[in-house]
């Protein structure tokens, strides 16, 4: 495999990405022979990654109306309340503990910015569910959140990868509650916004760059939403996309709204195959908001509050993040972009472990910490 040589520490990615393969390629065996669900492999051995004590940090595994969180609070004392920060990981819901990698990203933010940080682990099962179960903690914690200790008018939603798209999508979700306090932003770390076009620009420059290849973005998207294993071919031409959505779509989905600057890697327009009333109907809910946040109308999008968006130049979500940031600015959201422009999916998932962090890990956790800092 040769990666662009715009990537620092190719080796390394190298490495990770063959650990990551191999570790499928274990889990589809261990399934197939009856012995565990494929993704228990990897939650298993999350279960390995030591958790340390942290002298500066209270921390608390505590029930939110009935879904487990982890609560993180600075041990100084505070002037006065606190800002609040609800944070998803990613995984698709299928990988990952509560102990995985971004436990450490949520010690460093409770730590440097002086807030609560509440971490809500996605559940492991199929679509709807972990956007419903994290919608439920999410609710649970802006009605009682002066209990924590937080302000009810300072608090964010974040999230990286798949967790960013439930920071996105219940963000829209409760935007229109008059019952709850107004989330005062939202955090944005490669998200995974829309699931009708992967053939953009950057699912063509990036398609075979790790770990998250074009191809593997879908099957895995494909199981988070209908919990089996299905062929990705039809859904990566297209075929799922009924004409009227796709029409409707357009103006919002659409290479011409991706700057020339991010084609200049290569990009060829393709031609959507023939519609499939059958792959429609088992994929169908893939073009619900709650999945597909991207294709919330302009009435929701201009109601959402303060955005930050991290992207990464050679991540086959790249695009999802720029045509979201294009979407909230044309309907007047403040929107702070951070663009990586040497890294990739995943990067920030790596802070605190030395060991295979990248050049760019602390940069991006150090943009996302400065932006919490000033709300």
């Amino acid at each position: 495999m040769q990666l662009p040589r715009g990537i620092s520490c190719r080796g390394k990615l190298l490495l990770f990405d063959f650990s990551l393969g191999y570790g499928l390629i274990l889990a589809g065996i261990l399934e197939k022979l009856g012995i565990c669900h494929r993704f228990a492999l990897f939650r298993a051995a999350c279960l390995f990654i030591p958790v340390m004590r942290d002298p500066k940090l209270i921390i608390k595994d505590l029930d939110f109306d009935g879904v487990p969180g982890r609560v993180y609070w600075p041990k100084t004392s505070p002037a006065g309340k606190r800002r609040g920060i609800i944070f998803f990981h990613g995984g698709c819901a299928l990988f990952g503990s509560i102990r995985k990698f971004c436990e450490l990203i949520c010690r460093a933010i409770a730590h440097q910015t002086d807030s609560v940080v509440i971490f809500r682990l996605s559940p492991e099962y199929p679509f709807p569910t972990a956007v419903q179960d994290c919608c439920t903690a999410a609710i649970h914690f802006l009605k009682n959140a002066e209990e924590y200790g937080v302000d009810p008018s300072r608090i964010a939603f974040a999230g990286e990868s798949s967790g960013g798209t439930y920071a996105t999508a219940i963000c829209q979700e409760l935007v229109t509650r008059e019952d709850l306090p107004r989330v005062r932003a939202q955090v944005l770390i490669y998200p995974f916004l829309q699931g009708l076009d992967f053939n953009l620009p950057s699912y063509q420059q990036n398609h075979s760059i790790p770990p998250l290849f074009r191809k593997r973005t879908v099957s895995l998207g494909l199981i988070s939403l209908t919990g089996k294993t299905m062929n990705v071919d039809g859904v990566l031409k297209g075929a799922h996309v009924p004409p009227d959505l796709r029409e409707k779509c357009q103006k919002w989905i659409n290479a011409d709204n991706i700057p020339e600057e991010f084609k200049a890697r290569g990009y060829v327009p393709v031609e959507p195959a023939a519609f499939s009333e059958e792959l429609y109907e088992q994929v169908k809910r893939g073009g619900e908001t709650v999945f597909a946040p991207l294709l919330a109308e302009d009435d929701i999008i201009r109601q959402l509050p303060e955005t930050f968006i991290l992207t990464c130049e050679y991540d086959v979500l790249r695009d999802d993040g720029l045509l979201y940031k294009k979407r909230l600015e044309d309907n007047g959201v403040p929107v702070t972009w951070y663009h990586v422009q040497d890294g990739f999916h995943a990067i920030m998932a790596m802070a605190g472990l030395k060991a295979i962090e990248f050049p760019s890990t602390q940069k991006c956790l150090q943009n996302v910490i400065q932006f919490l800092k000033g709300l």
